[in-house]
């Protein structure tokens, strides 16, 4: 497909359609394909955490994940087997993925922070047949096996060897064919592609299923909402364990004719390390959470030379408008926010051709109908808040999950008369674009007022003293329920009486001031899931464990 260049959001949404060709298998149409016609085409520059840099080709990808599937079967693997990948950011997981696609096996992308329990807990519930890890999390697969009867192939990179029934991904590559032809009933069209399991903010995390579809369906983030000319590089801050991976290191990026560009830093992350390798690496276009810009501008960005950075975006969370205007004033870009789930592609973005509104997510992406609802199913007027949900009758959008696989009951819930319920809270301005409130548990009632979280969020992070907040609600007898802010503080700061006052005061004079937080405690950290969103349930269930005591 060759990128159509749009004036507007109006024409955007008329003209653009997404076109999948038939049987359609990313592996197979699309690197295969390019590898056979442009071998030479540069698909990955990755540098390792010592600096060392490796530029890739697609004459490799397609070369290697042909002789990784044919290792994938001599192990026994075949279409619909179940194969969890850790493997951070090594560029095994690229050849992993496309080897998984060819042979028809369902990949589940996994982060390398899960424990024994969680391994457990997944390899049981996606009944897993085979494993390839990093060596660095072996032991906590061994620690899990004993418990997991699915559990057949164990394979480990960045080993030469391996023993007690593990293989080594590089030994069963040696001498295999690199020809892998495309099967007669190859997996594709509504066959499904990948498993993500949900990041489990409340409860156990789910089991989110794509099809082959799904893959197309990120042609649209890459080419217009990351803005991919072919020649860019291209760098997604995400775990590879993560949906993220998938929507800004891989489908839509490779289908714009951008190189990826992937980081495999190790350790704790460090903004400055960060802009000295956009800096050295001259990366074109750069897409990470807003918590990562945050920590960005707080560096000195004089210091760095991102000349060639023409084009920003963000997702995952909201923006914070100082952070919007630091980042323009430092380097003369507006950050374009987006807005996706697990279960969906991106489903609403600001695009290039439209004006960024720092804190907003955007407008629907065209073949998305999203309309705000509220609790009696009603579309909502401008400026009420509503549910986000999404018409899946007659017409299922591209990229839309199949479902959760194996709990029926949880896919009921979440699609219901047509329409699958997000569980997101927004509202809508006179102009179209969407501004995102929270999840529907996390929005606080107090004296008649409904709160989003991320409003006074906002307005504490633009003081110097905090460098992280969460707001959830707290029970108050008058009030239904008060504001509470848990907050990080950064160096050099106490949590004082004073300190407390000043920051409630700042909240009032940063927004309308029945939103300040009546109760405000500090934390060394906030609670997390293992992908970095906050957990304000468990800060509200351990708020209502210490008023019942």
């Amino acid at each position: 497909m060759q990128k159509k260049k749009y004036s507007s959001y109006e024409e955007f949404c008329k003209e653009y359609k997404v076109e999948i060709p038939e049987k359609y298998n990313f592996a197979f149409d699309f690197v295969d394909d390019v590898a056979a016609n442009e071998p030479d085409r540069l698909a990955m520059v990755h540098v390792d955490d010592n600096g060392k840099r490796t530029d890739l080709d697609f004459e490799y990808f397609s070369r290697e994940s042909s002789r990784l599937a044919n290792a994938l079967a001599a192990t026994g693997l075949r279409k619909g087997d179940r194969v969890m990948i850790i493997l951070y950011r090594r560029i095994d997981w690229w050849v992993s993925m496309l080897a998984c696609h060819k042979l028809g096996a369902v990949p589940v992308p996994s982060p390398n922070l899960l424990t024994p329990h969680d391994i457990e807990f997944r390899v049981n519930f996606a009944k897993i047949k085979a494993v390839i890890v990093e060596n660095s999390v072996s032991d906590r697969i061994e620690e899990a096996r004993k418990n997991c009867p699915s559990l057949d192939v164990l394979i480990e990179a960045g080993s030469d060897t391996a023993e007690n029934g593990w293989l080594s991904l590089t030994e069963i590559c040696k001498g295999v064919d690199d020809s892998f032809p495309r099967p007669e009933d190859a997996a594709c069209d509504d066959d499904p592609l990948l498993i993500f399991f949900s990041s489990g903010t409340t409860g156990h995390p789910k089991m989110v299923e794509h099809t082959h579809k799904y893959a197309m369906g990120h042609y649209l983030t890459g080419v217009y909402w990351h803005d991919l000319e072919p020649g860019d590089l291209h760098l997604t801050v995400a775990d590879t364990g993560w949906g993220k991976a998938v929507w800004g290191k891989f489908y839509g990026q490779w289908m714009a004719g951008a190189t990826a560009f992937v980081w495999d830093f190790r350790g704790k992350f460090d903004p400055a390390k960060l802009l000295s390798i956009m800096s050295e690496h001259k990366i074109t276009t750069f897409c990470a959470p807003p918590t990562v810009f945050r920590f960005m501008v707080r560096e000195d960005l004089s210091q760095y030379d991102l000349s060639s950075l023409r084009h920003c975006t963000t997702a995952g969370e909201l923006l914070n408008y100082s952070v919007f205007e630091q980042w323009k004033e430092a380097t003369g870009l507006s950050i374009y926010e987006g807005y996706g789930q697990t279960e969906t592609t991106l489903q609403i973005a600001t695009f290039p051709f439209m004006e960024p509104k720092p804190g907003s997510i955007g407008k629907p992406v065209p073949g998305w109908d999203i309309v705000l609802r509220d609790s009696e199913g009603k579309p909502c007027p401008d400026g009420e808040e509503g549910e986000i949900c999404i018409r899946v009758d007659p017409e299922r959008p591209v990229g839309l999950f199949t479902g959760y696989l194996d709990e029926p009951h949880k896919t009921a819930r979440a699609i219901v008369d047509g329409w699958y319920h997000t569980g997101d809270k927004a509202w809508k301005d006179e102009n179209g674009y969407l501004w995102f409130l929270g999840r529907t548990d996390d929005l606080i009632k107090s004296s008649g007022y409904r709160i989003g979280p991320f409003e006074v969020e906002s307005a504490l992070i633009t003081h110097e003293a905090v460098v992280e907040a969460a707001i959830t609600g707290v029970p108050d007898p008058v009030r239904g329920q008060a504001v509470k802010a848990t907050i990080v503080l950064a160096d050099g700061f106490e949590g004082t009486e004073a300190l407390t006052k000043e920051l409630q005061n700042h909240v009032k004079k940063e927004t309308a001031p029945y939103k300040y937080p009546r109760v405000i405690e500090y934390v060394a950290e906030l609670p997390k899931t293992i992908s970095g969103k906050i957990k304000r349930a468990e800060i509200r269930s351990r708020d209502e464990e210490k008023s019942s005591k």
